[in-house]
């Protein structure tokens, strides 16, 4: 933790133990995204941290409000009960009222919406980053367990190398697990199995762990499996190269032919009809075309497999 959370901790975070059961997503993304930071202790740091920007943000916007006088730019023509007459002389102060109010609970419940969610983006970025680095940590394995080293010291030697990325970080926990805490290897292949966020890797470590149980040869394991991930992913790569070629032709038809369609279309009729302001002509060239294009990068990036 740092000083920030240990502060938050402290305020109100004592208080929100027995409110783990409400949370157990939460409490699983922080382990899988392997965040330092206590449950407890990440809670209350989400709750002081929204009450604070919603604060600051409902008095800026209350004082914007009040000084540029906004509620009394707003006229309503229509019916309307007779006490709103009553009350049109405070309409400055009411409105400046509901909006801060308003103010105070949308950025307050943005900040506290983005700490929720961050765990899981993370955890699920650490998925992918596993899936994609398993099957050449898993060939790194094999070597080393056909040389002739222990389960226990194949699994310190991968969580030492650096070019396996979060396969690496898995199997350093479970060297700190056998290491710093006593646990045998068995008991901590178990623990990792169930705080990774990869199905791969906990795939991989229950299947080690009922191959040493059972005295099985864990080399030839190692190999199968690592043949396994191989042909898996040569399938993913497969796979995303087609939804990439039909995202593309989706991508030329849309933005590319279509907006060229609609340009010349909107061109004609403004030159027909005179109008000097082609509003709809405005919008396709600096709204539609780069936030649709945008969106496209946006997707792809999404779906690229890391490498």
């Amino acid at each position: 933790m740092n000083s920030y959370e240990r502060f938050c901790f402290n305020l109100i975070g004592r208080g929100l133990k027995e409110r783990r059961g409400d949370f157990i997503n939460l409490r699983r993304d922080l382990v899988g995204a392997r965040m330092n930071t206590p449950f407890e202790a990440y809670l209350a740091t989400a709750y002081v941290s929204s009450i604070a920007v919603g604060l600051v943000a409902a008095v800026l916007i209350g004082l914007l409000t009040y000084f540029l006088r906004v509620p009394e730019m707003i006229t309503y023509r229509g019916a309307v009960p007779e006490f709103i007459y009553a009350l049109n002389d405070y309409k400055l102060i009411i409105g400046t009222i509901i909006i801060t109010i308003l103010s105070l609970l949308i950025f307050g419940g943005i900040v506290y919406l983005i700490f929720l969610l961050y765990p899981g983006i993370q955890a699920g970025e650490r998925r992918r980053n596993i899936d994609a680095t398993l099957p050449y940590a898993i060939n790194y394995v094999t070597a080393m367990s056909s040389a002739g080293i222990t389960p226990d010291e194949v699994f310190r030697l991968l969580g030492q190398s650096k070019i396996y990325g979060e396969s690496a970080v898995e199997a350093r926990y479970v060297a700190r697990e056998t290491d710093f805490f006593g646990k045998d290897l068995l008991e901590a292949l178990r623990m990792v199995s169930q705080a990774t966020p990869s199905e791969r890797m906990r795939e991989f470590l229950q299947g080690a762990v009922a191959s040493i149980s059972s005295g099985s040869n864990l080399t030839e394991y190692f190999r199968t499996k690592a043949h396994q991930y191989t042909l898996e992913n040569n399938q993913q790569q497969k796979m995303f190269l087609e939804t990439l070629g039909l995202i593309a032709e989706s991508y030329v038809t849309a933005m590319v032919a279509g907006m060229l369609f609609l340009i010349i279309l909107q061109s004609v009729m403004t030159i027909l009809s005179g109008d000097s302001n082609p509003l709809f002509l405005y919008v396709i060239i600096y709204l539609i075309v780069p936030f649709g294009s945008m969106m496209f990068v946006i997707l792809i990036s999404s779906m690229t497999p890391e490498v």
